[in-house]
């Protein structure tokens, strides 16, 4: 299997680990079992600096390494623009397909933004001007709509999305062929919209911190070449994508985070999109906004689609079963021997049979690895910003015979 998590952000970009730099991001891919790693931000000068100094090329085209971990040249910008006299924020992912087209690319982009400010630049520039650009400087680049329904930046969101994809991209839609879904909604989401069965849809992970790579991703059956990939993504060929359960994300239902209110779809409704503390509108979230476009029933499939497995991230299920923060010396501590003792996150939580794990690891945390594989887990739903809380259920229960880690 060949993992590859397309989207996250270096150091350079607001409210980032100072950690998102390569050295770290080579370390926890390892951890992870990650084989590809999207670069993020290229945009930024320094940090393309540091990519054009330490990637190498490989024998395939537009794939990079460093220290063993493929890379692909990816970034995330911030398009605002007026369309019909209302302020619309995108955020889209770009795929580009070598160092000297980013260079020419960013010549050109930084007319329209401070490419420095941030690793996710802000433009000036619609989405659709941003693509054309795209096309003329890399004839193999492509974008892909990022998080395409959180509400404040994306393409459908409920703040400053659309409704449909064509009235974004116009006359160049046919241009995109995948998008993707975020943190807070899992493909059997999307799939209630008929019109996006012809999108390839990936998952990433965004991530802000090392540790946080991976926890969505996309499984292909063997590496590929930057031409490669973009059949795979047209043709809907490849294993699985790796999800988040989607009520954890941070936008899954409606609410106000500073007045603690979370509403599900209906709940919004019935209080006519006010918060009942503060009397303000409630921020949208993204299963509000897909029941309101969507023309199919949940359960429902396309004719042709990409599996998924919704996973909990490894130190969440530590965490979850002691009753530790994920980010405690415990936790970590478990995380790790787990790690040295059976193989990397993935092989863990996927691909590791039940009698190779059962006997070295701890019989509560062995429980509750089962219990994601199944499915079994208790979610209090994020919304506005708020990230969900897993629960996952033990029935384990100890002797005074039986020795733990704890």
């Amino acid at each position: 299997m060949y993992i590859a998590d397309f989207h996250i952000h270096s150091k350079y970009s607001r409210a980032t680990s100072k950690d998102m730099e390569l050295d770290s991001l080579v370390k926890w891919s390892r951890y992870k079992g990650i084989n590809l790693l999207g670069t993020g931000d290229i945009t930024h000068f320094y940090w393309f600096y540091e990519l054009k100094r330490n990637l190498s090329e490989t024998e395939r085209f537009g794939i990079y390494r460093y220290k063993g971990i493929d890379f692909i040249l990816t970034g995330e910008i911030c398009n605002i623009f007026d369309k019909k006299g209302i302020t619309k924020k995108i955020h889209n992912i770009i795929f580009i397909s070598s160092i000297e087209k980013v260079e020419r690319f960013n010549k050109i982009i930084e007319r329209y933004g401070d490419l420095n400010s941030d690793g996710r630049p802000i433009l000036q520039l619609s989405s659709k001007e941003l693509l054309k650009i795209l096309k003329e400087v890399d004839e193999y680049g492509f974008m892909v709509p990022a998080h395409i329904w959180t509400p404040h930046f994306s393409l459908f969101g409920s703040n400053s999305g659309f409704d449909r994809i064509e009235e974004c991209f116009e006359e160049l839609t046919e241009e995109i062929f995948a998008l993707e879904t975020g943190l807070s909604s899992d493909p059997e989401m999307n799939w209630r919209l008929s019109e996006l069965d012809r999108f390839c849809l990936i998952s990433n992970s965004d991530a802000h911190s090392p540790s946080k790579i991976g926890r969505e991703a996309n499984i292909f059956i063997k590496e590929f070449d930057f031409k490669e990939l973009i059949d795979i993504l047209k043709n809907k060929d490849f294993k699985m994508t790796i999800e988040y359960f989607p009520e954890e994300g941070k936008y899954h239902y409606d609410g106000h985070r500073n007045c603690r209110v979370c509403f599900s779809p209906d709940e919004t409704i019935k209080n006519n999109y006010v918060c009942p503390v503060c009397g303000k509108k409630l921020t949208v979230g993204v299963m509000h906004r897909i029941e309101k476009l969507a023309d199919r029933n949940m359960g429902e499939k396309p004719e042709k689609y990409i599996p998924f497995k919704k996973l909990v991230p490894l130190d969440q299920i530590i965490g979850s079963v002691i009753n530790k923060e994920v980010s405690s010396q415990l936790v970590q501590k478990i995380y790790f021997e787990l790690i040295n003792k059976i193989g990397p996150e993935f092989y863990i939580l996927l691909y590791a049979t039940e009698e190779e794990i059962e006997d070295k690891i701890d019989k509560k945390i062995f429980e509750g690895i089962k219990n994601v594989r199944k499915g079994k887990v208790n979610i209090k739903p994020g919304y506005d910003g708020e990230f969900g809380k897993v629960e996952i259920p033990i029935s384990f229960f100890e002797t005074k015979d039986q020795q733990t880690l704890f």
